[in-house]
């Protein structure tokens, strides 16, 4: 075998293996990891933004393209629940997720749906009083509550899934399978970045500084 060619070869599964966000350790995954990598390639040519011509930053148009979309995909939910027993689109997210993985206690879940305290605790209570989930003293820990998608909550989801899958798919938009893929990739690198951070509860005051400092590369 041509030595390079393993040289080569290994330094990919190195790079794979410090670069390894969003993948688990097998061949399959590095395969995938690998594919992205050519995807990235074929979109180097720099794209146009708005206010480019002005000296906008690409920062700023990927913060303001993230409200947009987060916008669009609330409407689509919107549209999903018209006419359920369903307020927001967080009380089905939150029971999407305590059916897919099964019992938690609140904080587990309001940290899953990335939302603060106080927030959770509403989308949660809201979801007791429907009565479409249940609560019990934690096993572990009494001063902990464990909760859990009932018959009932079961019943109200799947009577709306429909609807809301379709919506689900119109987020995605036009978007060709191959460009899904690479998306997905992306995010998940954005994923691994910032949620770290926010498991860490670091104060308001502080949180700009102490990002910047100690979790953004020096270099660009």
């Amino acid at each position: 075998m041509d030595n390079k060619l393993l040289k080569d070869t290994i330094g990919l599964l190195e790079k794979f293996e410090s670069e390894n966000q969003g993948y688990s350790c097998d061949i399959d995954a590095f395969k995938r990891w690998i594919a992205a990598g050519f995807l990235a390639v074929d979109t180097r040519i720099e794209p146009y933004w708005e206010g480019k011509e002005n000296g906008r930053s690409p920062e700023s148009a990927i913060n303001t393209l993230f409200v947009h979309l987060n916008r669009y995909a609330k409407n689509y939910s919107k549209s999903a629940i018209h006419g359920s027993s369903f307020s927001t689109q967080e009380e089905f997210i939150y029971l999407i997720n305590l059916k897919a993985f099964g019992a938690m206690n609140k904080m587990e879940l309001i940290k899953r749906n990335i939302q603060d305290k106080p927030t959770g605790m509403q989308i949660i209570n809201r979801l007791l009083e429907h009565g479409w989930i249940e609560q019990a003293d934690s096993m572990l820990d009494r001063r902990s509550k464990i909760i859990t998608i009932n018959d009932k909550g079961r019943k109200i989801l799947d009577q709306q899934m429909d609807k809301i899958r379709q919506a689900t798919r119109l987020v995605a938009g036009n978007l060709t399978y191959n460009e899904k893929m690479q998306l997905i990739h992306l995010l998940n690198k954005l994923e691994h970045f910032h949620k770290p951070i926010f498991n860490k509860n670091i104060e308001s005051s502080e949180l700009l500084n102490v990002v910047a400092s100690e979790f953004l590369p020096t270099h660009n």
